[in-house]
């Protein structure tokens, strides 16, 4: 929740006050427009691009940012929100949950429309309606600056996917994230969406979890993947995915030569959609992610998707969590990458798979062979705490005392697993370097810690990561310093409680 302090309570419509007899259109315009001395011809306003623009042309580039949006707020009739004021030249803008209904929507489109400094929008949880969901596809068509939008949340249901459709449809706009979780959307939006996708080559990343599609939206979706050229990231995850509709996914999924992410968790198709996702993953190409976390996929689900891992050579993230296997399902699995020397595989999720010490002498001879890899399991039978205490001994610590004893520093380590010799890595190099490195020694768990410490959510790891964590055990609160090894200038913030945050400056 953003610490807003609003000019008044959060944007809603004002109360309707009484009329004169006049149209309120034109009451709206004459209070925004008060000062101009000669009304332009009602006609000639119908006629402008997008009845977002206010009717002075000229004076919609002319006004400062924050007075067009002031004056957009009087001529809808809201209260304006604090801050998007005081953030409407920074390139990230969060605007959920601010309680703003199509009008107060459509005054943050008006002051979009010639805004060229967000490039992320964030709308979730707005009440926009269709309404204002036409006001947010009328800025896109002249706004493009704006790369990332989400509108989850907004119960826009048929008459917003139609909406939305017609605008994917024109492929002109900027937008290359599309956020659209929880819209109520069913398969009659799963039609509209996936004809005007089929043909749409610029949106990159789209999020439909959290609707309500059936097998029936599953089959328009996979014509969509079947046919689509520009989707990389696609979630479809909570939503009624059953055998029918993932098998008709994954038939889409043979012809796509394009999407690297896909997202399936909590739907419920079990081990024949198991069985088709193992048939697509011995042909495909492109996925490197996959998450099929909560299917009810047990250990003859596992197997077929085994099957397709023996020779895929591009996946590199499989998610297996909550489902019913158990520890020979999971054998099965890391045995499947180690029968496929061209494995990319990093990560595999079994996090709810207790596992017994068996499973990690040959889990030791998978990673052997492919020293990237992680297997994330509940826990091993039988470990006793002291044995794993050693196992999650401090790696920082090791690496620190290595650096120390050989009068380096520990960036000039880091940057000696790159080839490269920069500040990043993949999370995969990373984690391939450091278990075959010799010169200190650390197990696959201790490299599982250096990579959060390293941020490596995103798939990179970051070595400044360790120059800030160095520099603020010497640094006072309030004080600046520029680290010699990596040039991040580091302000320490006010104390909070007896601790104080770290900023970069």
């Amino acid at each position: 929740m953003d610490n807003d302090e609003p000019l008044e309570p959060e944007t809603k419509d004002e109360p309707e006050m009484e009329p004169e007899a006049q149209n309120s259109d034109e009451t709206l315009y004459c209070e925004a427009e008060a000062s101009v001395a000669v009304e332009k011809e009602k006609s000639g306003r119908e006629s402008s691009e997008t009845d977002l623009e206010i009717e002075d042309t000229e004076k919609l580039f002319t006004t400062g940012q924050r007075e067009l949006y002031l004056e957009a707020c009087k001529l809808v009739g809201v209260v304006p929100v604090s801050y998007f004021i005081r953030n409407m030249e920074e390139s990230y803008m969060n605007l959920n949950h601010h309680g703003l209904g199509p009008s107060g929507t459509r005054a943050i489109a008006i002051a979009l429309v010639s805004n060229t400094s967000i490039v992320t929008l964030e709308l979730a949880d707005n009440c926009i309606m269709e309404e204002g969901t036409l006001s947010l596809v009328e800025m896109l068509q002249e706004n493009y600056y704006l790369q990332d939008l989400n509108i989850s949340d907004n119960d826009l249901g048929l008459k917003g996917a139609s909406t939305i459709s017609e605008f994917l449809q024109r492929n002109i706009s900027s937008l290359l994230n599309l956020q659209l979780s929880g819209n109520n959307f069913k398969d009659e939006s799963a039609e509209l969406l996936c004809q005007a996708l089929s043909n749409n080559y610029r949106i990159k990343m789209l999020d439909l979890s959290h609707n309500e599609f059936s097998d029936k939206g599953g089959e328009q979706l996979g014509q969509m993947l079947a046919l689509n050229i520009g989707l990389q990231s696609l979630d479809l995850s909570w939503n009624h995915f059953h055998v029918r509709g993932t098998v008709a996914l994954c038939n889409g999924l043979r012809a796509n030569v394009t999407l690297q992410k896909l997202d399936l968790s909590m739907n419920g198709f079990g081990n024949e959609g198991a069985m088709a996702l193992g048939e697509v993953l011995r042909l495909n190409h492109s996925l490197v992610f996959l998450d099929v976390s909560s299917n009810d996929i047990s250990n003859e689900g596992v197997a077929k998707i085994s099957k397709g891992l023996e020779f895929n050579e591009c996946l590199k993230v499989l998610k297996l969590f909550l489902n019913p296997v158990n520890m020979d399902g999971a054998t099965i699995l890391i045995l499947s990458i180690k029968k496929n020397t061209k494995s990319k595989m990093e990560e595999i999720d079994i996090s709810n798979v207790l596992v017994s010490e068996q499973f990690i002498k040959i889990l030791d001879g998978v990673c052997a062979i492919h020293p990237q890899l992680d297997v994330m399991y509940k826990a091993v039978q039988g470990f006793s705490a002291k044995k794993m205490a050693l196992l999650w001994t401090n790696p920082m610590k090791l690496i620190q005392s290595y650096a120390d004893q050989h009068q380096i520093t520990v960036i000039d380590f880091f940057k000696n697993l790159n080839p490269k010799g920069t500040m990043t890595m993949s999370v995969g190099d990373f984690r391939k370097a450091m278990i075959q490195q010799d010169k200190v020694p650390i197990n696959r768990y201790q490299v599982r810690e250096l990579i959060k410490k390293l941020d490596g959510n995103a798939g990179m790891v970051n070595f400044s990561c360790w120059c800030l964590g160095s520099i603020l055990r010497i640094m006072k609160p309030g004080s600046i310093k520029t680290c010699g090894l990596c040039y991040v200038s580091i302000k320490t913030a006010k104390f909070s409680g007896d601790a104080f945050n770290p900023s970069l400056a």
